[in-house]
């Protein structure tokens, strides 16, 4: 074996050793499998109990969303994965999705019912159900969540062909709990001597029958040994249950096909032709294919995708499954099923439920938890940051903001327009997202979502968004531009709306055109006060400015003088600077007294504990500071001068100072810094024309 393959090699049998616990196998008898029953009455656990435990078990964090408590769980944050089906800003209808999945655990009535996932298209409804499959998956394979089911053998060759020609092992066909081998009529005296001394919260309470091939095999070796159990459980060997969907054990999925190819089959098994002529009878258990979706998922849960679009007869089975936890394969018997049931659906189908009268059944069999689009910006913001990062786009840059205004954009879609007239949605959006506005407090931030009773259920999905930034970037990729900017993505979003499939409302189309709008306005004030920002940066111009400001207001409060450190003369305060900032935070002269007490309260505050003042600790002071020294510094700079093409030497240095501010500070490359730069002074450069 060559080097490298030997180096490989041991490192694959490393890693399986490391992996022993974690893919523990377990084989033992009948007997055996009562005596870990008897230490772990968990094993036990149906399919509702365990899927709630595998949530609870990966932590929850709990925090108060404008005054409502609201519990996070950690599952949905896929960290084994990376991160990478991460589900985020629906911490509140997960809660509702948890909390059925509870009652369903301990029995209260939602297990006999069908969750049914509802929202608009790429809503996270399909993800939400991919993280449930793939986390019972893992969670089979840990000891918590251990489960077992049992497979009929005949080591010695002494039952003939009752396994079928040549066999010697019958597994399970829907990999059953092995107590269900225990009588109807003994399982309460059994129950009750496996939970005796038991101090958990779980007691053993398995319900069911088994299914049809094996009830078949029970009732045979039942007449062989003359009803001796000790003989019949001596065939049986208990065995680990790992779930997979890829292997069909315990996870299944279905999705609708052309009605005319739908059959009911699909979810209840069907005859194995081949095997007919073996066992002499289509109405012999053995020769039946018990592959059903319905059948595989035993154990475990079932996606049904776009639920709603099933045919009548298959709706039929889906009540039964989910009611009676039963399910009737073609010419057997009523089979018990062990099994979460999820469906998902969009708007539409759910509406054409609603309108009809002979879906009555199925509407009472359903539990909807509504899965609605994020209208929460830092939260769309996150779907984004997975998809599009440095670690994943190489060679090109993303200018800072471009994420944050696709989603902007994505969310103010979502948002219905406030019935306040003084409220803008752009306004809204921030207040969703945790910003302060005057006048607004918690409360009125609920009533606005509480009168707005479809928001998040319409708007543009994150796949649009997700389709556009990727065509930005790689039309920038083309054209050697070197980096995406957010003007690049909102030119993109616009001309896709153009033929955007989901919209067929053309005032729709304008609306959503206008809010592209709304999100450019935005960035070029942010882009502004950025670059605003990195000119006024100058730390010892800023303390030299606030200590200036501070000297004539406490001279201004005192009814003092304020001597000039170049004349040495007293003189009265300077009210001409002390305007000069305070309007540039839109103080008003009737309450510029209130404001100037407000700061010397606050510096006196600070002194009594020890403190000294720095301009930094008043948000509206650095802000108002800030300004008025770009105002001061703007002209000397001479921005606009980036928009001719003559930049003297002791211009061009001030600006490489800015931009070298930006990149320092704000996150932006060499590509984006001078882009933005080169946009504002064209912004300052239309303001001069105006101006003159």
């Amino acid at each position: 074996m060559p080097t490298s393959a030997s180096h490989l090699a041991d490192l694959i049998q490393k890693l399986a050793k490391e992996n022993q616990v974690y893919h523990a196998h377990w084989e033992g008898t009948f007997w055996d499998y009562l005596e870990l029953v008897k230490q772990n009455p968990k094993v036990t656990r149906n399919a509702f109990q365990r899927m709630y435990d595998m949530i609870i078990s990966a932590g929850t964090e709990e925090y108060v969303d404008f005054k409502k408590p609201v519990i996070h769980y950690k599952f949905f944050d896929d960290l084994p994965n990376g991160g990478k089906d991460a589900v985020f800003g629906l911490d509140v209808p997960i809660m509702k999705l948890v909390n059925v999945l509870k009652a369903a655990a301990l029995g209260y009535g939602p297990e006999r019912r069908v969750i049914l996932l509802h929202g608009p298209v790429g809503s996270a409804k399909s993800t939400i159900c991919r993280l449930l499959k793939k986390g019972l998956e893992a969670y089979s394979r840990t000891e918590e969540g251990a489960l077992y089911t049992f497979e009929w053998i005949d080591p010695k060759g002494e039952l003939g062909d009752l396994f079928g020609k040549d066999h010697r092992v019958f597994p399970s066909p829907m990999h059953e709990e092995p107590l269900l081998l225990i009588p109807e009529e003994m399982r309460p005296a059994v129950y009750e001597e496996l939970n005796r001394g038991q101090s958990g919260s779980y007691r053993v309470n398995v319900e069911g029958e088994l299914c049809p091939p094996s009830r078949f095999i029970f009732r045979q070796l039942m007449e062989r040994y003359q009803g001796d159990l000790t003989k019949v459980y001596s065939h049986v060997r208990v065995k680990r249950l790992f779930l997979s969907e890829a292997d069909r054990i315990g996870i299944g999925t279905f999705q609708p096909k052309d009605e005319k190819n739908q059959d009911s089959t699909e979810l209840t098994g069907d005859i194995n032709y081949r095997k007919i002529a073996e066992y002499g009878s289509d109405s012999d258990p053995r020769a039946f294919n018990f592959d059903g979706e319905f059948n595989i998922a035993n154990r475990g849960m079932i996606e049904f995708v776009e639920v709603l679009k099933l045919d009548v007869a298959f709706l039929y089975d889906l009540l039964g499954a989910s009611q009676e936890h039963r399910v009737k394969p073609k010419k057997f018997a009523q089979t018990y099923i062990d099994e979460v049931i999820i469906g998902h659906t969009n708007e539409p189908e759910y509406r054409r439920l609603q309108d009809n009268e002979f879906m009555e059944a199925l509407r009472d069999r359903t539990v909807k938890i509504d899965i609605p689009y994020i209208t929460r910006w830092k939260d769309e913001i996150k779907i984004y940051k997975k998809d599009f990062n440095a670690k994943k786009i190489r060679g090109i840059s993303i200018a800072p903001h471009t994420i944050e205004m696709a989603a902007m954009w994505a969310v103010l879609t979502r948002l219905e327009k406030p019935k306040k007239a003084n409220l803008t949605r752009l306004q809204k959006l921030k207040l969703y997202d945790g910003k302060t506005l005057p006048n607004f407090t918690e409360d009125n931030v609920r009533e606005l979502r509480k009168e707005a009773v479809r928001e998040g259920l319409e708007g543009i999905s994150s796949r649009y968004i997700q389709d556009k930034i990727s065509n930005a970037i790689i039309s920038a990729q083309q054209s050697n531009r070197g980096s995406v900017n957010p003007f690049m993505v909102l030119n993109e979003l616009a001309s896709g709306l153009k033929n955007h499939s989901l919209i067929s409302n053309e005032d729709t189309r304008a609306d959503y055109m206008e809010l592209i709008n709304v999100v450019r306005t935005e960035y070029e004030e942010i882009i502004k006060a950025e670059v605003q920002r990195a000119i006024s940066a100058d730390e010892s111009a800023l303390h030299r400015l606030c200590a200036n400001y501070i000297d004539n207001v406490k001279a201004y409060t005192q009814k003092e003088k304020v001597r000039n450190p170049f004349t040495g003369l007293d003189e009265e305060p300077d009210e001409r600077l002390m305007r000069s900032i305070e309007e540039k935070i839109e103080i008003p002269e009737s309450r510029k007294d209130d404001f100037r007490r407000e700061i010397m309260n606050y510096i006196g505050a600070l002194a009594l504990d020890g403190k000294k003042f720095n301009y930094k600790m008043n948000e509206r002071l650095h802000k108002a500071l800030e300004l008025k020294l770009f105002e001061d510094q703007k002209d000397s700079i001479k921005l606009t001068s980036l928009v001719s093409s003559v930049i003297d030497k002791d211009t061009q240095e001030k600006i490489d100072i800015v931009k070298t501010r930006l990149i320092k500070d704000f996150g932006y490359d060499e590509i984006s810094a001078t882009d933005v730069l080169h946009y504002v002074a064209s912004i300052y450069a239309r303001g001069d024309v105006k101006n003159t």
